[in-house]
């Protein structure tokens, strides 16, 4: 061990005339190694380059005054600078090093980290007569952080104010001035290895203050002492200790004003300005996003009040603790044992003891602390990945042994077990060793001569009531005054780097990117086969124009006469004509224009590029390249053909994908899956590069349990934008399904960084960990979704708050829609609806591109053969619209909901999407959840799952449930119709469907119910009321069923015209109804129409209609009215 190493000459430390000792002029401290660090090399020097400059410096005794610097670490003295006069340009170059020397006895890593190095200007005052020694004043005092050197720094450089002590001439510098110290600290080599470097960490506690403190604080009184204290966990059978000191009492009137520095902790600092650590400051927060128990919405107004009218006891301290690699593995592994660490507040009285005491009294009240309080701060949120700090508020509780084992499973109290050296004063530093160590649970546990002592008395103290015949081992009535005031610790905990190092958002990218490649959009050519198919066709139409035309030339006149050619007429003609084209040389002009596009077939097309082998070979491809040019050329003619028989004034329905979407959900809610799929797959073939028909086919495949599909759907989707949540979601969800563990990690975490306000996604993964067995990350993932979730809804509650329109709120929150009227009234203008509804259907539909019905809605034509026939077609009118099943999914969207928690909102998601396998899962995290439990929403839910599995049983008892909690919600008399009318009984199905239509606020499915209320109507005759509420759901959202129940009921009203345009909507929107063809077969029969009649009658029976009566019913029309059939 080497003595300090101090360049510069070393002055007398002398009092300011009195000749005592400066505050700093302790002998040098005996030193303990510390526990918490094990530094193995020799000692090493630290220099303190001391060759300050100042700017404007002011002495007692004029400007340019004689002054010194005196360096001081660790209450030792390194050394004082030459004296050194003030230049009159207001300079002074001291040229002073010191320094001190860095061991493992010594001056540790620790105390590098929250002690500064202090620099004391001293002015030198003149000598008076008769007197011997010189005096000296104090002028300013600067303070020099030295935490870059365990950042792994050998050199820095700093300029350091100089703050002025009371009563210092600095006080009184000119506005502007100021006077600065240059500092450089050195080292010879890095006082951290590279190992210790990456593995180590820096723990940085920060007590700002206790609020709504008990009333017997008072201001006036004996002088006290209120200290609050930790144990930080250490190598070894020791906790490492960290006190706060000091605290200032203050009464209430205003709140602490934030930002505001914090303080180092060290007491006897002489310079009111150097007692805060440079830019370290307490920035507060919103309560809502802090860590600890008082931050929901219902504790604002108490942390208002107490933190504005109450008293407080203000520290702002902040205390730094170094952790080696070995005491950073111990404190990861203290918190995951532990998770609550107790926070200790006491109030100690500071007053004299007086002489007439006892010797007996004395060393009671040394054993005795009183208010003695405790905190519990839950320290698992350190643990969760990426996360540094902890801030929040937490609640004091009475210290009472065994209610702080049993949360802590801490056995010793560090106030009242080294208590008497409090008294004593041994306790000199802030974060100085005990010289009696406090022993954690598992030193004490070690101790097999103990081990008897020990379990006796952890009995007595985790145990409500003590032994038989034993007294409790401490009794706490002042620290109960801490629970009746209420009173909190504001406390953080920061570490330099997180203990569990979280994913960059980037390599999550990377990771999707490797396991689902993005698929560029392919690029069209300007060329190739296709454009030279289109190039010969478009040849084709010209020449057959030409020939047309040529041939209206010459036989003209015979067309106009209407007279009708037989065979040899019109073979004379085609002979004719040849004979003209071949001498006019036209037909060599015709040759010669198809030669390039033909060219550019064989090129493109067959990839013919070179000279053939032989001629056998070069005859094969002629007959094949002959044979596929004829194909081409009828093609081309009869498409050419086909558009001239269209009459040009009637426009080309074409659906839009919402309307395919909601077709596509008809049928799906119907059972008939067949024609769902063709559906979902025609908006595929419409725009493929759309990733919502993707996760839309991706979710019906789901409902049928096609997961392979579901995934390939989800992972299409999710490679055209590898940032949509949605995607990354239900891709999590199909790896949890096929077991892919690790892929759906990287999944929900990739779609939490990219969207870290989704409460979704942090619930998923919440639930995902959960399935890992990973407690610790599931409570991060469960606690930042309800962050994200009140955030949100303290948003929108303001956001409403701050929307009033005409004195009424409207807030943003209601999804409900308004009507004006219920459609059993009778209210609804029947004719100008039909009217209006249909001319704004086809303004909406004519939309230029492919359809899945390109027919005249007037014509009866052949339907397009991308359709595929459904298999189970109803046998009644009412049966084909709806079938026995209730509605796929349904978000209850219909009425404002109420503030919900955080898996009734995952399960909002999840039955969106079909994902049924993982609602009950969610559901019984509701039933848990301290601010869910069961809601009626929790059993429509649960109504709505059984329903799907048919079990009619359960979901009338959660339907029962469900509306004894609210029986005024429209979604709970919806789904009760759809579970009576699944039942067969329509009588109770029809009451509580319209009783849902009855109510101002729609349900979510209003759809369906008007579907199935307007087929209860057709069953039972009440055509007027079916027809008004077919007409609604046309006005909502039309589709072919919709149309369908319109013109039924207009035509059993014998309203036919209308039932003509009905019906003509529904076969517009869905060809391949067999219903809409038999229903046009009527109309045209009673209408006289012969030729539309055995049209549509030919497609009905084409179709295959299942409906025996409404087939029979046809035959009895045609029968009276004579035709219709032709196969009489």
């Amino acid at each position: 061990m080497c003595a300090p190493a101090l360049r510069g000459p070393r002055q007398r430390v002398v009092g300011p005339g009195s000749g005592a000792p400066l505050p700093f002029a302790h002998a040098r401290k005996e030193r303990r190694p510390c526990a918490r660090t094990a530094v193995s090399r020799e000692p090493r020097l630290v220099a303190i380059a001391a060759a300050p400059r100042q700017f404007h410096p002011k002495g007692l005794k004029g400007d340019t005054p004689v002054t010194f610097v005196r360096a001081e670490f660790n209450n030792v003295i390194l050394g004082d600078s030459p004296k050194v006069t003030v230049s009159p340009e207001g300079t002074a170059k001291y040229n002073f090093t010191s320094g001190f020397d860095f061991s493992s006895e010594g001056n540790t890593l620790d105390d590098l980290a929250h002690k500064p190095v202090f620099l004391t200007v001293f002015e030198v005052l003149p000598k008076e007569k008769k007197q011997k020694d010189e005096k000296t004043v104090i002028l300013g005092q600067s303070v020099v952080d030295l935490l870059p050197l365990l950042e792994g720094e050998c050199t820095f450089e700093i300029m350091v104010p100089l703050y002025p002590i009371t009563g210092s001439p600095l006080e009184n510098l000119r506005t502007g001035a100021k006077c600065c110290l240059e500092v450089t600290v050195s080292v010879s080599e890095a006082l951290l290895t590279t190992a210790q470097i990456l593995g180590g960490n820096l723990l940085r506690v920060t007590l700002e203050a206790a609020y709504s403190v008990p009333d017997n604080f008072v201001v006036s009184g004996p002088q006290q002492n209120y200290m609050v204290g930790l144990q930080v966990p250490s190598i070894g059978e020791r906790d490492y200790p960290i006190f706060f000191r000091n605290g200032i009492l203050k009464l209430g009137g205003e709140k602490e004003h934030v930002p505001r520095p914090k303080r180092w902790p060290i007491t006897n600092i002489l310079a009111p300005g150097a007692q805060n650590i440079p830019y370290s400051f307490i920035t507060g927060g919103p309560y809502l996003e802090e860590d600890g128990e008082l931050n929901r919405p219902e504790d604002k107004e108490f942390r208002n009040q107490a933190e504005t009218t109450k008293k407080r006891i203000v520290w702002d301290v902040e205390s730094r603790c170094y952790l080696d690699p070995p005491a950073v593995i111990n404190f990861q592994k203290r918190i995951a044992d532990c998770r609550f660490w107790p926070v200790e507040i006491t109030r100690i009285s500071l007053a004299p003891v007086f002489k007439g005491k006892s010797t007996k009294d004395k060393t009671e009240d040394d054993g005795q602390v009183f208010f003695h309080g405790v905190a519990y701060v839950n320290m698992v949120p350190l643990l969760y990945p990426g996360v540094k700090k902890i801030r929040g508020a937490f609640r004091v509780y009475p210290y009472i042994d065994g209610q702080v084992y049993e949360k802590t499973k801490c056995l010793f109290s560090l106030f009242r077990d080294v208590g008497h050296q409090i008294k004593l004063g041994n306790l000199t530093g802030i974060n100085s060793s005990l010289a009696k160590p406090i022993l954690t649970k598992t030193s004490k546990e070690e101790k097999p001569s103990k081990e008897k002592d020990t379990s006796s008395s952890i009995k007595s103290q985790s145990s409500d009531n003590p032994l038989e015949g034993e007294t409790p081992l401490y009794q706490n009535p002042d620290g109960q005054q801490y629970l009746e005031a209420g009173t909190y610790l504001v406390l953080e905990f920061e570490l330099e780097k997180p203990l569990v190092p979280k994913r960059l958002p980037e390599d999550l990218a990377s990771r999707v990117k490797e396991m689902i490649p993005q698929r560029p959009t392919l690029v069209r050519r300007t060329g190739g086969a296709q454009k030279a198919m289109n190039d010969y066709h478009n040849q084709i139409q010209n020449i057959a124009s030409a020939i047309l035309e040529e041939y209206h030339k010459m036989f003209g006149k015979e067309l106009a006469t209407g007279k009708d050619l037989d065979n040899q007429p019109l073979e004379d003609q085609k002979c004719q004509l040849n004979y003209e084209l071949n001498c006019s040389g036209k037909y060599f002009a015709f040759k010669e224009q198809l030669k390039h596009s033909v060219v550019k077939i064989v090129r493109e097309k067959y990839l013919k590029t070179t000279a053939f082998e032989n001629q056998e070979e070069l005859q094969a491809f002629i007959s094949e390249l002959y044979i596929f040019l004829v194909d081409q050329m009828h093609v081309t003619l009869n498409q050419s053909r086909l558009e001239e028989t269209q009459p040009t004034s009637v426009a080309v329905i074409s659906t839009t994908s919402e309307q395919l979407r909601l077709f596509a959900y008809e049928a799906q809610i119907n059972e008939d899956y067949p024609l769902a799929t063709v559906y979902y797959e025609e908006r595929l073939v419409r725009d493929s590069q759309n990733l919502e028909h993707w996760l839309d086919y991706g979710s019906f495949c789901l409902l049928i349990n096609d997961i392979i599909k579901a995934q390939e759907c989800f992972r299409k989707a999710l490679s055209l934008n590898q940032t949509n949540i949605n995607s990354l979601l239900l891709c999590g969800l199909m790896s949890i399904m096929l077991e892919h563990y690790d892929e759906a990690e990287i999944f929900f975490e990739d779609a939490t960084c990219l969207d870290p306000t989704s409460v979704v996604a942090w619930t998923l993964l919440g639930l995902f960990y959960e399935i890992q067995n990973n407690d610790i990350r599931m409570e991060m993932a469960f606690h930042e979704a309800n962050k994200q979730l009140n955030a949100r809804l303290a948003k929108e509650k303001t956001t409403a708050e701050s929307v009033d329109v005409g004195g009424k709120l409207e807030s943003s929150l209601t999804l409900g829609v308004v009507r004006s009227s219920s459609p059993t009234k009778g209210e609804i203008p029947q004719d100008e609806l039909l009217d209006d509804t249909c001319k704004q259907y086809c303004e909406s539909s004519e939309q230029p591109g492919p359809s899945i019905q390109s027919q005249d809605v007037s014509s009866i034509q052949r339907p397009f053969k991308s359709f595929t026939l459904s298999k189970d077609t109803p046998k009644k009118a009412s049966k084909s619209q709806i079938s026995s099943n209730g509605p796929a999914s349904s978000a209850f969207s219909g009425v404002s909901p109420k503030p919900c928690s955080i898996f009734m909102e995952t399960t909002r998601f999840l039955m969106k999407v079909n994902a049924i396998q993982y609602v009950h899962t969610v559901l019984a995290h509701e039933l848990l959840y301290p601010q869910g439990g069961p809601s009626c929403e929790y059993y429509l839910v649960l109504a709505q799952t059984h329903l799907l599995k048919k079990d009619f049983a359960k979901a009338e008892e959660y339907l029962q449930a469900a509306s004894q909690m609210d029986y005024l919600d429209p979604n709970v008399w919806g789904l009760k119709g759809h579970f009576f009318y699944l039942n067969g009984n329509h009588a109770e199905a029809k009451e509580c469907y319209e009783r849902t239509v009855s109510f101002v606020v729609d349900a979510a499915e209003m759809h369906f119910i008007y579907l199935r209320l307007g087929s209860i109507y057709l069953e039972d005759r009440e055509y007027e009321k079916a027809k008004n509420t077919y007409l609604l759901a046309c006005k909502k959202s039309p589709s072919c069923l919709t149309w369908l129940g319109v013109g039924i009921a207009c035509y059993r009203l014998e309203e036919l015209t209308h039932a003509e345009d009905a019906l003509s909507e529904a076969n517009a929107l869905n060809n391949y109804n067999a219903e809409v063809w038999a229903y046009l077969t009527l109309v045209c029969l009673k209408a006289g129409r012969q030729l539309e009649a055995e049209q549509s009658y030919k497609y009905t029976l084409k179709l295959k209609l299942k409906d025996e009566a409404l087939l029979k019913e046809i035959h009895v029309v045609q029968n009276m009215v004579g035709f219709g059939d032709p196969s009489f």
